[in-house]
């Protein structure tokens, strides 16, 4: 039998977190089909794994990577760390279902996403038709997708009112939730900093949420809080999962934001066991690094974004609405609203990428050293200002996490690991800006800093954080390991030398160590060089 290509002489990490072994491997149709400490068949390529590690392709659990499909469907950023599959619609932000009636509002908030000059045609509206568009428009990489109810309570809910839905809205929403489950969503997100979900009660969610558990479906969330009310919002999230009888609840990017606040993750993780001791299906995901990513908006108290983003940028010129937003800002925290600038200070919030070109100055630079650069009176003015002036468009990088809580949550078998990026290159439309490394280096950050340097996990609980377990969380039963009769997603990477590159001021650099990466069977890089290879599925939750 002449195989598709056969992997000779690695050490096989298989992703259940057992011992690694040395053992060749073979693929034929897109499936690993042998696996045996020598195969001398022939191969239609052959591929020398000496001194290297063969591991599943990595599953990553959480990211937002919708506008990847549209203008960077190559994914380099995602798949030069070795992911082969992204489950995109997180944070309670998905590009379906669009209604006729919420299309104005959906694509103004669309607007923020898009790289400068990107368009899209918006030409579906429900969630199988934009599934259907992705398989058309073709990945490197696999696609799992969440819908999310901030997108949800656009199309059929209150949208930006702080209200609860109409019986009649309600009703609108379940259905736009049970056709996205129906098409193949895989659960369902919240992003409940984000507004318009911000004003959504936990009562809301929990009926959504029952249309989710009736097709076994996951709930994922960006909990109401992640500093001093993490306990809170924690046990909300427990009690949405529980009340809605959903097969899981996945918490994104788990972390402690605020130095007043680090060391709480002793409290959630202990917390998150005695749920998964009460049968509850608790997991979390995260990324390593001491900052985190957003809008600048979510500077903003609640109340200001109520009715959207035009409302905003009114509100910004008023100057008596802007006094109420000034003091808000010079106040302490609420439940609900995490104030980056009193939790953190202006010097710990960085403009990471801007579109209009009056502040691409400040790209890199913090809050405080903007006040300085702008000749603005104070901090407080330059947030104002910027938002004003960008009509809100400009995302920041926030040093809130410590490195202990980092280690703490990484450490603990309820997590895994997840981006939250995007698939982006170093050039091209998606080039812009200064994004999150971790868009770039997620995984070989893990394996090079925490695993090979710092010996914080060993190499099997990495690769099972990876690839096993966000495969078991998720239910896809022929991906995540390397076993006979599933999928080939492949990772071939040097143990020894793997490592990010990507800075916060430089993160546009390729990580180093990631050789070859097989999807679906097709080699899409080899030798640490990546071809046009397309072998991405659309994978749809049965």
């Amino acid at each position: 039998m002449i195989y598709d290509i056969v992997i000779k002489n690695g050490t096989i990490v298989d992703g259940s977190g057992e011992s690694r072994f040395k053992s060749d491997l073979a693929i034929q149709g897109g499936k690993i089909v042998k696996i045996e400490s020598e195969i001398e068949a022939k191969a239609e390529k052959i591929i020398d794994a000496s001194d290297l590690v063969i591991s599943p392709g990595f599953i990553n659990i959480h990211c937002h990577s919708e506008m990847s499909i549209e203008f960077e469907n190559r994914f380099q950023s995602v798949i030069r760390q070795g992911i082969t599959t992204e489950t995109i619609g997180q944070c309670g932000s998905s590009l379906a279902p669009i209604s006729e009636e919420g299309l104005d509002v959906f694509e103004k908030d669309l607007e923020s996403w898009l790289p400068p000059g990107g368009e899209i045609d918006l030409n579906w509206r429900t969630f199988a038709e934009y599934l259907d568009r992705i398989e058309k428009k073709r990945t490197a990489v696999n696609i799992v997708s969440v819908v999310g109810f901030g997108t949800v309570r656009v199309a059929g809910g209150p949208g930006y009112e702080d209200r609860e839905p109409t019986d009649q809205e309600y009703t609108k929403m379940k259905k736009y939730v049970q056709e996205a489950m129906e098409a193949g969503a895989f659960g369902m997100s919240t992003g409940l900093i984000y507004s318009p979900q911000v004003f959504a009660k936990t009562n809301e969610i929990i009926q959504l949420a029952e249309v989710v558990a009736k097709y076994e479906g996951l709930y994922f969330s960006h909990m109401r809080d992640e500093s001093f009310d993490s306990i809170n919002a924690l046990n909300e999230f427990i009690e949405i999962v529980e009340k809605s009888g959903c097969r899981g609840g996945q918490i994104a990017h788990h972390k402690i934001a605020g130095p007043l606040y680090w060391g709480l993750s002793k409290e959630t993780l202990k917390i998150i066991e005695k749920a998964n001791n009460r049968n509850l299906k608790i997991t979390c995901d995260q990324y390593p690094y001491n900052r985190g990513m957003t809008g600048l908006t979510t500077a903003l108290p609640p109340w200001a974004h109520e009715e959207g983003i035009e409302k905003i940028v009114e509100r910004l010129k008023d100057p008596e609405i802007r006094k109420k937003m000034r003091k808000d800002l010079e106040s302490a925290s609420a439940p609900g609203w995490e104030n980056y600038l009193k939790l953190l200070g202006p010097d710990k919030i960085y403009i990471s990428q801007v579109k209009l070109e009056d502040w691409k100055d400040t790209e890199g630079k913090s809050i405080a050293e903007i006040t300085k650069l702008k000749n603005k009176s104070d901090d407080v003015e330059t947030i104002f200002d910027m938002l004003l002036e960008t009509e809100c468009d400009v995302a920041i990088t926030i040093e809130s996490m410590g490195e202990e809580d980092i280690k703490r949550i990484m450490t603990s078998k309820y997590s895994m690991v997840g981006t939250d990026g995007s698939g982006v290159a170093p050039t091209g439309i998606t080039s812009y800006g200064k994004p999150h490394p971790r868009f770039y280096g997620t995984y070989p950050r893990i394996l090079g800093k925490y695993v090979r340097e710092e010996g914080w996990l060993s190499l099997e609980e990495a690769i099972r954080k990876m690839s096993g377990f966000p495969a078991q969380v998720l239910g896809l039963k022929d991906r995540g390991l390397i076993k006979e009769d599933y999928w080939a997603d492949i990772v071939v990477f040097n143990p020894e030398t793997v490592i990010d590159k990507a800075t916060f001021l430089y993160p546009h650099q390729f990580s180093e160590g990631i050789i070859h990466v097989i999807v679906n069977g097709e080699i899409v890089v080899e030798d640490e060089e990546q071809n046009d290879m397309l072998p991405g599925k659309m994978l749809r939750n049965s």
